[in-house]
């Protein structure tokens, strides 16, 4: 690490000095702890904007209501998830198989083109970190105030910012345990249960379970689940090409780095930009070195580049010596990055096949669906008249967001008496179980087993009909 810098007329009172290192060589311990400084800057503004708005919307979707209902519910023990206007039921998996593909994909375009911004602006790890850090600035004060603070033996004042720290991490990450818990749970019942003591086990386990989750992974682990946890970092270089815009710090025009007076002009100087203040590394969330070389713990938070240019900016240099950029725009100037590569391409062309076929399944989308259900341990029974009976149980489910009154046939059979209710109404987005028994003479069945189907329709649209086989039993 220690170069040779060259320098000509520098004055007496230009002192060259080492680069406090420590910091960088202790961040795989996961027994050291780091300060994060504070930068302001474009892309620390631009983080913030977007993890405040994904926290707004996971904070309050839950509460919003839609169709009488809320919104966003999923309700694991139904087995039916509520989206806005769409509810979604097992029989609907490809609709899910979807909207998952989809995310994957466009986080694979996103990562091909701009690397790991994903981490850096709107991971939800990275954005709960930054508030536990916002807590931890207002109680306990800057990087440095911090690290002397842990330092100092234990008092008053130590005591007191400690608990409001930690008091406020704790309300922090209960609230957001409730939150969470409020997507599978109605969570305006969920929240004055819980403030009352009288939620359920199931939800109070997983309340307690997330608020830890939480609490430990923002205020402790932090960049422990970065750098040894998060399988994401690992397998993102399959995705990196030289035409990926990561953040990269400019070698040929920052070395050979040193300190230097703001009062000797950059021309007298046989040294680069860098005047190696190491604030790229203390403002770093995962406490890297970028000047290192491109590296698996980078999230591409961009606190670098704010902290660069705001050096660059008093020293008089052009900004830029960290940046957004490419290696193929680093090796030459004239080597200029291609947006239009084949990866990109093809995850454009996957998503947009995926997005069709994800419209084309909720267009096409009936608005209903049954199951039908039998007594396998008796498939019939023979009443004191000689006719054979069949018992069936149809689970129908009214998949619209308004109530429906349906209609069953059968299709199939002849002769036969139907015992049951054809006519019913369901209400919007639940499931009604529908007993009916068909009896016939055995004379008109000419096999044991009799194949048929069940055909369900809206009363108020008898063309959008779905039909279901089934099979007529009687005695061999």
């Amino acid at each position: 690490m220690d170069k040779q810098i060259k320098v000509k007329n520098i004055p007496a009172e230009v002192k060259i000095q080492k680069p406090d290192l420590s910091r960088q060589d202790d961040r795989f311990n996961p027994r050291n702890r780091i300060y994060v400084r504070a930068v302001k800057g474009l892309h620390q503004l631009l983080r913030q904007r977007i993890g405040f708005l994904g926290m707004l919307a996971f904070m309050l979707l839950p509460w919003i209501n839609f169709n009488g209902q809320q919104a966003v519910l999923f309700d694991l023990i139904g087995q039916k998830y509520n989206i806005f206007g769409l509810t979604l039921w097992p029989q609907d998996f490809t609709i899910l198989a979807f909207i998952f593909m989809l995310a994957a994909f466009a986080l694979f375009l996103v990562t091909t083109f701009y690397g790991r911004v994903w981490c850096g602006y709107t991971c939800p790890q990275t954005v709960w970190t930054f508030i536990f850090i916002w807590f931890e600035e207002k109680f306990e004060g800057t990087a440095n105030q911090r690290k002397k603070l842990d330092q100092r033996p234990m008092d008053f004042d130590k005591f007191w910012r400690k608990t409001a720290k930690h008091t406020s991490w704790v309300l922090f990450a209960l609230y957001t345990a409730i939150s969470f818990v409020g997507y599978f749970t109605p969570i305006r019942e969920l929240l004055p249960d819980f403030v009352t003591f009288n939620v359920g086990g199931y939800a109070l386990v997983s309340i307690i379970f997330f608020a830890a989750c939480t609490y430990a992974n923002a205020g402790w682990m932090r960049e422990i689940m970065c750098l040894h946890i998060c399988p994401y970092s690992r397998f993102q270089s399959a995705m990196f090409d030289k035409d990926t815009y990561t953040v990269t710090y400019d070698e040929k025009r920052g070395e050979s780095r040193g300190p230097r007076s703001r009062k000797i002009a950059h021309e007298d100087l046989e040294m680069g930009d860098c005047i190696d203040c190491n604030l790229c590394v203390q403002v770093c969330p995962t406490g890297i070195d970028i000047r290192n070389g491109l590296q698996a713990e980078c999230i591409n938070c961009g606190a670098c580049i704010d902290a660069c240019d705001g050096v660059m900016d008093k020293m008089e240099y052009p900004r830029g010596l960290i940046s957004y950029t490419t290696e193929r725009n680093l090796e030459t100037p004239e080597n200029k990055t291609n947006p239009l590569r084949a990866k990109i391409i093809g995850y454009t062309v996957i998503l947009l096949v995926l997005t069709s076929a994800l419209v084309a399944n909720i267009a096409f989308r009936k608005p209903m669906d049954f199951d039908i259900i039998r007594d396998r341990n008796q498939l019939y029974r023979v009443d004191f008249n000689g006719l054979v009976e069949n018992t069936y149980t149809l689970k129908v489910i009214n998949k619209a967001q308004y109530e429906q009154t349906f209609n069953i046939k059968v299709n199939g059979l002849e002769n036969f008496k139907y015992i049951g209710k054809q006519t019913f109404t369901v209400q919007a987005g639940q499931s009604h179980n529908v007993p009916l028994s068909l009896v016939m003479d055995p004379y008109d069945l000419k096999a044991p087993m009799t194949e048929f189907n069940f055909e369900l329709s809206p009363v108020n649209d008898p063309d959008e009909s779905i039909s279901q086989p089934s099979n007529f039993f009687k005695a061999r």
